[in-house]
């Protein structure tokens, strides 16, 4: 038999190499922002275009390279982070590996250049497709300059796979904005096709918070802070009106480089624990700092895993300080994790009756608040004379059978569900899910024309640049559903009409959750979770089924659908009450 096992040529091992760095425009993102901190930059401006698959550039006044290093930087595990294998076990750095230009070059065409601070001139350097074209002199400014053009293109199977291009830029935000938040020291600029998209200065971690999320987190921000040592936990946790039910504002860093962690994560929703309500999670952004040697980074090759020397240790830091920082901002109830040890003595002192002598409290166990009560005049008031005072009169709750239809078959119970009489039989009604079933059925048949309401006064909805980007690919479909909205400025959206039926209050809401519900979808896709939110919002707001007079609107509603007893997922409307077994009961 001849032998088969053959080396691959030098491109092709390149490009199967660059599969495990580049697997997408923000995978180039994260590599070059990270190259640029390395270099000691102060001000990185990353430029995209057509969601960096036609360029992406990042600018840094950081060091420079000389006219060797800027052609060696290109090779295969050729770098200047590490020279031993001890040194894989300290790492200080962002890269270190050596693969990531020469993986990003063998996939697309690569420019550099760039300029040391002693140097007359810099060096320019243009590879495509791994292949070396050139390298020239050129005048350009202190640091680099890289341009990384037409992403696959020498690998068309996979450019095809690449998502469209709101998806791919929310991937590149999201490099963008995990950098941008652990070095908040720095000067950052995001530009997508012309547009600004950040323009972030040099701050401290929460202004840099802020700047990026938006300011509707700022009343909402609890700070988190503990050093032990040989661990430091520093940044942020959102009070519980700021959790969500997606993911995304969920930041763990270890040494400024940003990490992903399921069990980190289940710590900080154990801190909140009795805090939120089931299937929401709480907002984060956490900054852990110790040795080096403690931490290994080099177990996947993004660097987005880590693995940590006293990982229980660390789980247990993280529950225990965000539980005592919002025992101290008084958002979680009876929280005492730093209870002064002088109190406890004091205390012991006063059982020991040494002195100090607890304040007695007379107290009238006979008094009873019902009995009477004193008029102005000083006269006593029997409490039932109180009760037969004129009342302001609304609908009742229950009781109220003038209606010839209903006369003695409906009654609320205590507990908010309805007892109702059909056919002879005794129903429990669920009037919410009922409402909701029949919200949904008007809703489906009507699809939402552009009927609208013009508010009286416009309302501002302040947006992050995820939002902003969101927005953009959406403001197509908003004018036929109802919307008139207009981008007033950078982060501002100015809302002058909304969907009729669609309450004043609920407004800001409802673009928050709209936002929400959008994250990672494709434009397509929109429409259907619109709807699915607006029939949310529309059958939550419209009744609170105090009054027999809604009830009995539903019912009648309910019975045009052909009174189902269950709806779409499965639940129950109404259940039969078994009036011959209870009579056995007694």
């Amino acid at each position: 038999m001849s032998d088969i096992i053959k080396l691959l040529p030098d491109h092709v091992a390149n490009q199967i190499a660059a599969g495990e760095v580049v697997q997408r425009p923000a995978s180039i993102v994260k590599e070059l922002m990270e190259n640029a901190i390395d270099a000691g930059a102060t001000k990185i401006e990353l430029i995209i275009r057509d969601a960096g698959k036609n360029l992406i550039q990042v600018v840094d006044n950081g060091t420079g390279m000389s006219d060797t290093d800027a052609r060696l930087a290109f090779e295969r595990h050729a770098t200047s982070k590490i020279a031993t294998t001890e040194d894989i076990f300290r790492i200080s750095t962002k890269g270190f590996r050596g693969e990531a230009l020469a993986s990003i070059a063998a996939v697309a065409q690569v420019e550099l250049k760039t300029k040391t601070q002693d140097a007359v001139t810099g060096t320019n350097i243009y590879i495509e497709g791994g292949g070396f074209q050139f390298q020239e002199p050129i005048q350009t400014t202190e640091g680099s300059n890289f341009s990384v053009k037409n992403l696959f293109y020498n690998v068309p199977a996979r450019r095809k796979f690449l998502k469209n291009n709101n998806i791919e830029f929310r991937h590149i935000l999201d490099e963008f904005q995990r950098v941008a938040l652990a070095h908040e020291n720095l000067d950052f600029e995001l530009f997508h096709n012309d547009d600004i998209i950040f323009r972030l200065r040099k701050t401290n971690t929460l202004q840099r918070i802020i700047d990026v999320f938006g300011r509707k987190l700022q009343p909402l921000m609890v700070p988190i802070k503990e050093d032990l040592g040989w661990v430091k936990l520093d940044g942020f946790v959102a009070k519980p009106e700021g959790a969500k039910k997606v993911r995304g504002e969920q930041f763990l860093f270890v040494n400024g480089r940003f990490f992903r962690s399921a069990y980190f994560n289940k710590a900080v929703q154990e801190a909140f624990d009795g805090l939120l309500l089931p299937g929401y999670i709480p907002t984060f952004f956490l900054f852990l700092e110790l040795d080096p040697e403690k931490v290994d980074v080099n177990i996947h090759p993004q660097k987005t895993e880590v693995k940590f020397e006293d990982e229980n240790l660390i789980f247990a830091l993280i529950r225990s300080t965000i539980k005592r920082s919002l025992g101290i901002y008084n958002v979680a109830p009876g929280l005492d994790f730093e209870r002064d040890s002088s109190i406890d003595a004091f205390m012991h002192q006063v059982n020991k009756g040494s002195g100090f002598k607890q304040p007695e409290i007379s107290v009238d166990r006979n008094y009873n608040p019902f009995t009477q009560e004193r008029s102005p005049a000083g006269e006593k008031v029997a409490m039932a004379d109180i009760y037969q005072q004129n009342i302001p009169s609304e609908p009742s709750k229950i009781n109220l059978f003038e209606d010839e239809d209903f006369e003695e078959d409906l009654m609320r119970l205590p507990n908010g569900y309805w007892l109702y009489n059909k056919s002879g039989k005794t129903l429990m009604l669920d009037l919410g899910r009922m409402h909701r079933l029949i919200v949904s059925e008007r809703n489906a048949k009507k699809k939402h024309s552009s009927e609208k309401q013009t508010l009286l006064f416009s309302l501002e909805y302040h947006m992050n640049a995820i939002e902003q980007n969101k927005y953009r690919s959406i403001k197509k479909f908003l004018p036929g559903l109802g919307f008139e909205m207009v981008l007033a400025n950078d982060n501002v959206l100015r809302i002058d009409a909304v969907p009729h039926g669609l309450k004043e209050t609920q407004v800001m809401k409802f673009m928050e959750q709209l936002f929400e519900i959008l994250d990672y979808k494709t434009e397509e896709e929109f429409l259907s979770f619109y709807h699915n939110q607006w029939n949310k919002i529309d059958s939550k707001s419209t009744f609170d089924f105090l009054y027999k007079m809604d009830a009995e609107q539903v019912i009648k509603d309910f019975t045009e659908l052909g009174f189902p007893e269950y709806t779409a997922s499965g639940k129950r409307c109404f259940l039969e009450i078994p009036i011959d077994e209870l009579k056995n009961k007694f």
